[in-house]
């Protein structure tokens, strides 16, 4: 990979005060740093960057994203675990100091997690709390165009599209910062899906333990690939946010997920009478791909086009974070603000063993999970799920795991060639 050249190298213009684009026209005037899109990873990064603690300087940022309309993502739900004086704590919508799981039989394993709590955050609240902090700070600005190109090269990185009127845009930077999710997945010997779909319910009644968080809810018909269960994130006695969520090659279609969360409020949950007031619904990649964090020299990807998403779980938000920090971290040190990997190379290998092992059917993930949260305590599976576990918690660990299915898995992998996205499968598989 080409790595841009670091500040202080005799090219280190202060270009603080960059202009906002005019009503007239498409301005290209250069910033040191341009972020594309603005979803977690990239309001994330501007928070970090243009958010200096004392006596450091902030760089010249400009903040893109598209106008509304069909490339507008709609207002999502992240979640994470962290301390419970994390740095979005006045803004979450919720958080949990209990978690439960429960295996098929409806066993429920019910721990606190010490030192962390489980945060709900939503988008839209996320986004006034960056861009409120940021508003009239020098050298931060958020404009709108749907970008349509991103090049790099040895002068810069230049960013081109067309603004909300369709007129031409660009903006050239010393660095780009690319949020925008990728067209195609890279090549992978395992790629699943995580795909979701959750009902906000209102009940009549009181139907929820406010104190506790519902991780995973294994009393849902179990795919043959993969598995399925039940998130349930309370937001008083009478709501919550109510999940059908499932690792598998495919998403549903509307039918099914309809007769899925159906079938979970009422025979299992047995809510009795409640009204949908919202819903929300995504598909996250689970795969082993290898995801480049360098596109060109001066452009970087971050966030799930950058690999921020855990293959295992599919959660992101606690890694874009982690992404963003050392990138302002590096930019402050005089450093090129690379971005980290994600997620370290053991957590990587474990990941590709396991979700080989549950797309070929040879471990029960819904009997792995729940194991896990049975017989260890809860926030150490947490911080494994996350990737924070060094070698010896990971072998400890391993010693709950099945273990000749994983090893088969394991013994294989080194054997098996990426293939694209919805290419046919390795000769004798289903």
């Amino acid at each position: 990979m080409v790595r841009p050249s670091g500040r202080g190298e005799g090219d280190d213009a202060e270009r603080q005060g960059i202009g906002r684009t005019g009503t007239g026209r498409s301005a290209a005037v250069d910033a040191e740093i341009v972020i594309v899109g603005a979803g977690a990873a990239g309001l994330s990064l501007a928070h970090h960057l243009c958010a200096p603690p004392p006596g450091a300087r902030a760089p010249s940022v400009a903040l893109v994203e598209p106008p509304p309309g069909p490339r507008s993502p709609a207002v999502r739900t992240w979640c994470h675990w962290g301390p419970p004086d994390g740095p979005y704590d006045a803004v979450l919508t919720a958080s949990w100091d209990r978690l439960r799981v429960r295996d098929r039989a409806g066993r429920a394993s019910v721990g606190v997690p010490r030192g962390l709590r489980y945060k709900m955050l939503r988008s839209d609240v996320f986004e006034r709390f960056v861009l409120d902090g940021l508003g009239g700070r020098a050298g931060f600005v958020r404009e709108t165009a749907t970008v349509t190109g991103v090049a790099g090269g040895p002068g810069g990185a230049v960013v081109e599209g067309r603004d909300a009127h369709g007129r031409p845009y660009r903006r050239t930077a010393r660095w780009v910062f690319d949020s925008r999710p990728p067209d195609a997945l890279p090549p992978a010997r395992t790629t699943l899906l995580q795909h979701f779909r959750g009902w906000f319910v209102r009940t009549a009644e009181p139907r929820f333990d406010t104190g506790c968080a519902d991780l995973m809810d294994f009393r849902t018909p179990q795919p043959a690939h993969g598995l399925s269960f039940g998130y349930v994130l309370p937001l008083g006695p009478c709501r919550a946010l109510v999940e059908y969520t499932e690792f598998s090659r495919a998403p549903l279609d509307d039918a099914g997920y309809e007769a899925a969360l159906r079938g979970y409020t009422g025979e299992v949950l047995r809510l009795g009478a409640f009204e949908v007031t919202g819903t929300e619904q995504g598909v996250i990649p689970m795969t082993d791909a290898r995801f480049p964090r360098t596109g060109a020299p001066g452009v970087f990807r971050v966030g799930t086009a950058g690999g921020a998403t855990r293959p295992s779980t599919g959660y992101t938000f606690a890694a874009v974070q982690r992404q963003a920090r050392h990138v302002a971290d590096r930019y402050r040190r005089g450093l090129p603000p690379v971005p980290p990997a994600p997620h370290s190379r053991r957590s990587r290998a474990m990941d590709a063993v396991l979700l080989r092992a549950l797309d070929r059917g040879r471990v029960d993930g819904a009997a792995f999970f729940a194991r896990l949260f049975a017989t260890l305590p809860p926030e150490r599976v947490l911080t494994f799920l996350d990737g924070g576990t060094g070698l010896r918690e990971d072998l400890a660990i391993g010693c709950h795991v099945p273990w000749w299915p994983m090893t088969r898995t394991a013994l294989e992998l080194p054997f098996l060639r990426r293939r694209p996205a919805g290419a046919p499968p390795h000769r004798g598989e289903k």
